[in-house]
C-alpha cells in the first residue's frame, strides 16, 4: 500500500531511537512544568527559538494546548482578536474562550489584508491578529508581511500557527537563483519571509515535518516570561514526556545535519508528481508545497477506488463551496516507483478523461 496521508514531511518517524542508555529516565516527572521542567525541555525551546528567529520560547504538549491558554492569558490585556476565517479548528477553540471570556471576535476575508485592515479601524483594544502560517487548503502563505505591518499600525500583536510549515519552509538566499526552493533551516514562515519582533508570537507543533509530538511557543523574552506565570495548562495539565523532548532535540540534530538535502530531495519528489500530471493533461497550478490536491465533483469516488488499487489517499473540503477534493500529501521516504504507482492508478481511474485542478501557489 503507498500511503499519501502522513504528514511526516521529512519522512522522520524516530523508531530507531527507541531504548538508549538513559531508558531508565522517566517518562514524566509526575507534576506540571510550572514546579519544574522535564530535562531538556528548556534547550529544546530555545534551540526552536533560535531556529525560528525569536529571543525565546517554551514547550507545551500540544498547539490545542497553546491555543487556549495564550486565549486566556491574552484575554487578561484588554485585548480583542481579529481572526483570518480560513485558520484551522485548533486555533478557533481558542477563540471560542476569548469570546465566553468577553474579549471580542471578529473574522476577516481568509488571506485578505484589506479585510482585516476595514475591521481593525474600528478597534477599540489593543487587537490581536490570528493568522495560520500556511494554509493547505488553498496551498498559500498567508500575507504575514500585510498582518504584520497593519498589526504594528494599530499597536498589536500577530499570532501565527505556523504547524504547517515548520520544517518545511525556511531562510531564503539574498540571490533567489541560489536559495532552494523551500529556503533553507525549516525555520517556517517567519524565516521564509525574514519577519520576527516583539510583537510576533507564534506557536508550531513539531509532530509533522518533525514527527515530535509536542509543540512550541516563540515570542519575545517579556512575553514568555509573563505567559509562563500565568499560564493554567503549565500548572494543571502534564508537559510533554521526556521521550518526546529527547524526540524532538533529536529531530533538531537530523534537522541541522540532513534537513536541507531532504528539502531538496522533497521538493524534487513534488516537482516529479507534479510533471507527471502536467504530462497527462491535468491542469495544475503553481503550488509546490507537498500537500497536492486534485478537485473533482466525483472526489469521493476517487479516493475509495485509489485504495482499491493500493494507493492511500485523503479526502479533503475544497475552497469551493461544498466541493471535495482528493489530497496526497508527499513526504521525503516516498521514491518515485511510489509515485509512478499512483501515476497509473489514476490513469485507469480516468480512463484517459483528463479532470482539472484549480489551485492556489504558495
Amino acid at each position: 500500500m503507498v500511503d499519501f496521508t502522513s504528514a511526516l514531511y521529512l519522512g522522520w518517524d524516530h523508531s530507531g531511537i527507541g531504548c538508549r542508555a538513559d531508558r531508565r529516565e522517566p517518562l514524566t516527572l509526575g507534576k506540571p512544568a510550572a514546579l519544574e521542567e522535564p530535562p531538556g525541555s528548556r534547550t529544546l525551546a530555545e534551540r526552536m527559538a533560535g531556529l525560528t528567529g525569536f529571543e525565546t520560547g517554551l514547550t507545551s504538549p500540544s498547539t490545542l494546548h497553546l491555543a487556549l491558554d495564550v486565549s486566556m492569558f491574552l484575554v487578561t490585556q484588554s485585548v480583542e482578536f481579529f481572526a483570518d476565517n480560513g485558520i484551522y479548528p485548533v486555533g478557533r477553540r481558542g477563540l471560542e474562550i476569548a469570546s465566553a471570556r468577553g474579549s471580542r471576535v471578529q473574522w476577516f476575508q481568509h488571506h485578505n489584508p484589506e479585510s482585516l485592515r476595514a475591521l481593525l479601524r474600528s478597534s477599540r483594544r489593543i487587537p490581536v491578529v490570528v493568522s495560520d502560517g500556511f494554509c493547505p487548503a488553498c496551498g498559500s502563505l498567508a500575507p504575514l508581511e500585510q498582518y504584520l505591518a497593519l498589526t504594528r499600525e494599530y499597536g498589536g500583536r500577530l499570532l501565527v500557527d505556523d504547524t504547517q510549515a515548520l520544517g518545511i519552509l525556511g531562510e531564503r538566499l539574498h540571490s533567489v537563483h541560489q536559495s532552494p526552493p523551500y529556503g533553507q533551516g525549516g525555520g517556517g514562515s517567519g524565516a521564509f519571509l525574514d519577519l520576527a519582533g516583539e510583537d510576533m508570537i507564534v506557536m508550531s507543533s513539531l509532530s509533522k515535518a518533525f514527527g515530535t509530538p509536542l509543540a512550541c511557543l516563540l515570542g519575545s523574552a517579556r512575553f514568555i516570561h509573563n505567559f509562563a506565570a500565568a499560564s493554567m495548562t503549565r500548572l494543571h495539565c502534564s508537559p510533554p514526556s521526556t521521550a518526546a523532548i529527547r524526540t524532538g532535540l533529536y529531530a533538531l540534530d537530523m534537522n541541522r545535519n540532513a534537513g536541507d538535502r531532504l528539502r531538496r530531495r522533497l521538493f524534487e519528489l513534488v516537482a516529479a508528481f507534479r510533471r507527471s500530471l502536467l504530462n497527462r493533461g491535468w491542469e495544475l497550478g503553481n503550488g509546490v508545497f507537498p500537500v497536492q490536491a486534485i478537485e473533482h465533483p466525483d472526489a469521493p469516488d476517487i479516493q475509495r477506488r485509489l485504495l482499491s488499487l493500493g494507493v492511500r489517499a485523503l479526502l479533503q473540503r475544497s475552497g469551493n463551496p461544498g466541493g471535495t477534493r482528493v489530497a496526497f500529501v508527499l513526504n521525503a521516504s516516498h521514491k518515485l516507483n511510489d509515485i509512478a504507482q499512483l501515476i497509473r492508478a489514476l490513469d485507469q481511474i480516468s480512463e484517459g478523461k483528463v479532470h482539472h485542478e484549480r489551485r492556489i501557489a504558495i
